[in-house]
């Protein structure tokens, strides 16, 4: 088991020396967030798509993430596993599917491949799908107010 998770740690740190795919996307056609600004764990994910072969495929996909390392990863791992697919094709994909090639993740870091899984549900067909109704940036995100501030003087 400690050869497994040395090895599964060694992907993940090849993958973080070389991220693919990070960064925000201007043009994108669709945007997903996912995450609680309250416990620091959130992705977003941009998709472009383009015409092929008389159909529409994910031509790029991007990501920004604030998480753990893992979550990066798979991202990166995701985002070029994505290129060429339908958004039906994209739509079955699994959280384990797009680990990629960093394989099964352990169960403490399961939430991270949920978290990208998330955001591409999120960009294919959520609520919030459109670039105009996210806030410009994932750090803009992080600063909006998250419900009612009540300030409470102390004796």
């Amino acid at each position: 088991m400690v050869t497994a998770m040395n090895d599964f740690e060694d992907k993940v740190r090849d993958a973080l020396s070389d991220p693919k795919n990070q960064g925000e996307m201007s043009d994108a056609d669709s945007v997903g967030t996912v995450g609680s600004p309250d416990c620091g764990d959130m992705l977003r994910m941009w998709l472009k798509f383009t015409e092929k072969d008389g159909r529409k495929v994910i031509d790029r996909a991007s990501f920004q993430s604030f998480g753990c390392q893992t979550a990066i990863a798979v991202a990166s791992m995701a985002t070029e596993m994505l290129k060429g697919k339908t958004a039906e094709e994209a739509a079955t994909l699994s959280a384990n599917e797009l680990t990629g090639d960093l394989g099964p993740l352990p169960p403490m870091k399961i939430h991270c491949g949920q978290l990208v899984e998330g955001a591409l549900r999120n960009a294919l067909g959520g609520e919030a799908t459109t670039p105009e109704n996210q806030a410009p940036t994932l750090s803009g995100d992080l600063q909006k107010p998250q419900g009612k501030v009540r300030i409470v003087p102390l004796d």
